[in-house]
This record gives structure tokens, C-alpha cells and sequence, in this order.
């Protein structure tokens, strides 16, 4: 339960980075902060305690395991999320060379 309440406190956290600061940069850490918060949720996700292991044989031991499932899911979005990270610090570096400026109140203000 700690961890739902951790991965939920991330998401906040990377939330109000988003909503709340002026700064691009700023910004785009607070998107980072809520993909590896929803990472955290998919993997904490696919923890099972007992129970049988639909892999292998039935779990005689009542030992926790992993599903494998989440962990595939969770690379692919690692990937996109990488992939995402690069084109906003890229369209980022952009603004920054047209304006000379990070702040959206300032670039905002300029037309053009």
C-alpha cells in the first residue's frame, strides 16, 4: 500500500511542477517525474505474493514473484518516454534560441 501512496505522491509532485512553474525546463522535469511515477504504479502492479506462478509450476512455497508482463510494458514506455524527453528539451533548446528566454510569461508575451 506504501507504494500506491509513494507512486500517487510523485504523480503529484510532477504535477505541480507542470501546473505551477513558469520555467520550461522545470516543466518538462515535472513530465519526467510523472512518467517514472506511472512506471513505479505498472511495476509495483505486477508483484503477486503467493498464489500460483502461471509460468512456471504451481508456487508450493507461497513465495512472492513478478509478472513479467508489467516489466515489458514498463520498458516500451521507458523507451517512448525517453523519446518524448529528448523532442521537448529539443523544441525547448528551439524556444530558448528564438527568445532567449525559458519563461512561458515572457515568450508569451512576444508575438512572432
Amino acid at each position: 500500500m506504501i507504494i500506491y501512496l509513494t507512486c500517487l505522491l510523485l504523480f503529484l509532485i510532477g504535477i505541480y511542477c507542470v501546473a505551477v512553474k513558469k520555467n520550461l525546463i522545470k516543466m518538462i522535469v515535472g513530465i519526467v517525474i510523472m512518467e517514472y511515477a506511472v512506471n513505479l504504479f505498472l511495476v509495483s502492479i505486477g508483484y503477486r505474493w503467493g498464489g500460483v506462478d502461471p509460468i512456471l509450476e504451481p508456487n508450493i512455497y507461497n513465495l512472492t514473484y513478478v509478472s513479467p508482463l508489467p516489466q515489458a510494458l514498463v520498458v516500451c514506455t521507458i523507451i517512448i518516454g525517453l523519446a518524448t524527453t529528448i523532442l521537448a528539451v529539443a523544441m525547448a533548446m528551439r524556444i530558448y534560441e528564438k527568445y532567449g528566454t525559458f519563461d512561458i510569461t515572457k515568450i508569451r508575451k512576444l508575438k512572432g
